[in-house]
C-alpha cells in the first residue's frame, strides 16, 4: 500500500535527526534516473525544513549493458563517478550525502568517506523505508552485536540442511549497519539492522547448503531445491545441484572472474521489522531485497568483493545470501540458534 508524502517527510526527519543533521550544513543528495520520485521529493522537503543548504546532483546511469539486471547491485565496479572530478568534489565538500542512487563497493565512496563526509544509501521503496525507520534501540542492538564479533577468532555456521562453514576471523574489522549515519565518514543503508565481518583471506571452509525457502539476491528469489557449495581456501569450488544450482552457477559465471567465488561478507540479521516473506510481495524491479538481508535470525552470506572492509578483491559480482535455519556460534558460543537471535 503506498504511504503519503507527510509520513514520508516524517520518515525522513527522523533519520536525519538521528544522523544529526545540523542547520546550515551541506546536504547533496544523489540521484539517477532509477532514483524514486517521492523518496526524492520528500528528502528535499525534509533537509530544507531543517535548515540544511542543500543540492541534487543528478547523474546518469552507467554499466547498463554489461549487467544480466536491472538491479544496482547486479554489475559492481565503475559508478557515475567514477573519472568525474567535479562531482566527486562536490560530494567531499557535503557534511552528508543522501545516496539515493546506489554507491556501494567503489573507490570513490571510500575517498569520499575519508574526508569526513556522512553517506546515507536509500533506495528502497518509500513503503518499506517507512516501515524500517530505524530507532536508537537497532543502533544499540546491533553495535553489541558487532562487538561479539570484534572479539571472536572464529565464526561457525551449521544447519539442519547440511551446512557445516568456518570462518577464521580478525583480519577485517566488523561493521555495524543501523540505519543511519551519526558519525562523520559513516556510511550506513536505510533500512538495514545487521553486523557483518569479512573472514580472513583465504581461510573459509567447509560446506554451506541453501535450502528451500531461502533467498539468492541479486535474482530476488527463493530456492526452490537446495544448492550445495563447497568452500575451500576462502572461495566456493563447487556449486551443487538442480536448477537452482545451474542458474546460480550460470550467472556467476557469466562474469568470467575467479574472484566472483570468494566469500565476502558473513553475519546475521538483527532487525525484527523486517520480514523473510517480504519479497515475495514485490515486483523484482521495485526493491533491492533489504527485507531479506535484515530480517531477525538470518544468516547472511555473501560472495564477491571485499573492498568495503579495506581488502583488495573488487570484482564486479557480488552475490547476497540469506539463510533461515542456522546456528552462528563465535568461538563455539551460540549467538543464533536455529534462527533465532540469543541476545535477549
Amino acid at each position: 500500500m503506498p504511504v503519503s508524502d507527510f509520513q514520508m517527510v516524517e520518515a525522513w526527519t527522523k533519520v536525519l535527526k538521528l544522523s544529526r543533521l545540523e542547520p546550515r550544513q551541506n546536504v547533496t543528495i544523489l540521484t539517477s534516473s532509477a532514483t524514486h520520485p517521492q523518496t526524492l521529493a520528500t528528502a528535499l522537503i525534509a533537509t530544507q525544513s531543517m535548515g540544511a543548504v542543500v543540492n541534487r546532483l543528478d547523474l546518469p546511469p552507467v554499466n547498463g549493458e554489461k549487467a544480466l539486471s536491472r538491479d544496482s547491485l547486479a554489475y559492481l565496479g565503475t559508478t557515475p563517478l567514477t573519472g568525474n572530478r567535479a562531482a566527486i568534489a562536490a560530494l567531499k565538500e557535503s557534511d552528508l550525502v543522501l545516496d539515493l542512487m546506489t554507491l556501494l563497493f567503489s573507490p570513490e565512496q571510500l575517498d569520499i568517506l575519508k574526508t569526513g563526509t556522512k553517506i546515507l544509501l536509500a533506495v528502497e521503496p518509500p513503503e518499506v523505508l517507512t516501515r524500517l525507520v530505524p530507532t536508537e534501540a537497532d543502533r544499540e542492538r546491533v553495535l553489541a552485536a558487532r562487538a561479539r564479533i570484534a572479539r571472536a577468532k572464529e565464526m561457525r555456521i551449521v544447519s539442519g540442511a547440511g551446512t557445516d562453514f568456518r570462518c577464521p576471523l580478525g583480519e577485517f574489522e566488523p561493521i555495524a549497519e543501523y540505519g543511519y549515519v551519526d558519525e562523520p565518514g559513516r556510511w550506513d543503508h536505510w533500512p538495514s539492522g545487521f553486523a557483518l565481518t569479512f573472514p580472513n583471506e583465504g581461510g573459509a571452509h567447509g560446506r554451506i547448503v541453501i535450502d528451500r525457502g531461502d533467498i539468492l539476491l541479486p535474482q530476488k528469489c527463493y530456492v526452490n531445491a537446495p544448492i550445495a557449495l563447497t568452500v575451500e581456501q576462502g572461495f566456493a569450488t563447487r556449486i551443487e545441484g538442480a536448477i537452482d544450482a545451474q542458474l546460480l552457477s550460470e550467472y556467476m559465471a557469466s562474469f568470467n572472474d575467479p574472484e566472483a567465488y570468494a566469500i565476502s561478507h558473513i553475519g546475521w540479521g538483527l532487525q525484527p521489522r523486517a520480514h523473510w516473506s517480504t519479497l515475495g510481495l514485490y515486483d523484482r524491479e521495485a526493491t533491492i531485497g533489504m527485507d531479506a538481508r535484515a530480517f531477525e535470525g538470518n544468516f547472511l552470506f555473501s560472495l564477491g568483493p571485499n573492498n568495503e572492509a579495506g581488502g583488495k578483491r573488487t570484482t564486479t559480482c557480488h552475490i547476497d545470501i540469506p539463510l533461515r535455519h542456522c546456528d552462528v556460534y563465535l568461538d563455539g558460543e551460540a549467538v543464533v540458534r536455529n534462527g533465532v537471535v540469543l541476545d535477549r
